[in-house]
């Protein structure tokens, strides 16, 4: 990861939401539940090879050649998004976080 700014903030974030659960329910199952799910929340977000999956579907069983990486680095240093947004990548990222955290607030509420 280029820059650790990002999660860094996010844990810290992510650390106060903890405490705020385990000070609202006293229960230490649902402080580790809401570490886990957030865990990997971020790591889902923050940590993938985006360089690899901002090509075409297509290309994604093939190696990312240097001549893309080069040119994807190029391209955020100059001010583009890490995070290029596609309607199937948020589709299908609105389902797995949406139901991520449906099943989590159902378990802390309880």
């Amino acid at each position: 990861m280029a820059n650790d700014a990002a999660l860094r903030s996010s844990l810290i974030w992510l650390a106060a939401i903890i405490v705020l659960v385990g000070i609202s329910t006293h229960s230490f199952k649902k402080m580790m539940a809401t570490y886990v799910v957030g865990g990997l929340g971020i790591a889902g977000v923050l940590l993938p090879d985006w360089c690899y999956f901002n090509r075409d579907f297509s290309r994604w069983t093939s190696p990312v050649t240097v001549e893309e990486r080069a040119s994807h680095i190029a391209s955020t240093r100059s001010g583009s998004k890490r995070f290029k947004i596609y309607p199937i990548r948020m589709a299908v990222y609105t389902a797995i976080y949406g139901f991520a955290l449906y099943k989590w607030w159902v378990f802390v509420s309880n």
